[in-house]
């Protein structure tokens, strides 16, 4: 599963999901030419602005170590901040969080959830993970899961944690 997520958070840097210009063109380009402390620096200011995509980046670059020291905790930090704003990409790397147990206790009830809010937001791959995920849980497992994701939608995706 983990593979998977690799696959999923290097693609989704690689497609823009919007077009920005100024600051966030600068992110990117300074990330795909490999200046990851320069992205770092440019995606903390436009997360601090509110920008879901800039935290989801963060959460990527913790994740793998890309202009700062490798830290799941602040990785599951961001992807839990863009999450919360409805970033599917970001629901889809909490769900693999969960799954692996990194960053946060394993736990395949929320990997379920956070799959299923991704694939509802659109997020590639999440149906399949969820589906598989789906053979490991039991009957009250599936509906935990299931009553976490009417709540977090519910709520507009506050506390979902």
């Amino acid at each position: 599963m983990h593979k998977l997520l690799a696959t999923f958070l290097l693609l989704s840097l690689s497609l823009p999901a919007q077009v920005f210009a100024g600051p966030a063109a600068d992110a990117d380009a300074a990330y795909a030419r490999g200046d990851h402390v320069g992205a770092l620096k440019i995606y903390q200011a436009l997360a601090a602005d509110g920008l879901a995509t800039a935290k989801f980046n963060l959460g990527v670059m913790y994740d793998f170590g890309q202009g700062v020291a490798k830290d799941p905790a602040q990785a599951v930090r961001w992807y839990r901040a863009a999450a919360a704003q409805g970033h599917g990409g970001a629901q889809f790397n909490l769900g693999g969080m969960y799954f692996d147990g990194v960053g946060v206790a394993q736990d395949h009830v929320r990997s379920y959830a956070w799959f299923t809010l991704a694939a509802a937001a659109g997020a590639p791959g999440a149906s399949r993970n969820r589906s598989a995920l789906a053979k490991l849980l039991d009957v009250a497992q599936m509906e935990q899961a299931q009553r976490l994701v009417r709540d977090c939608l519910a709520r507009n995706f506050a506390g979902c944690e």
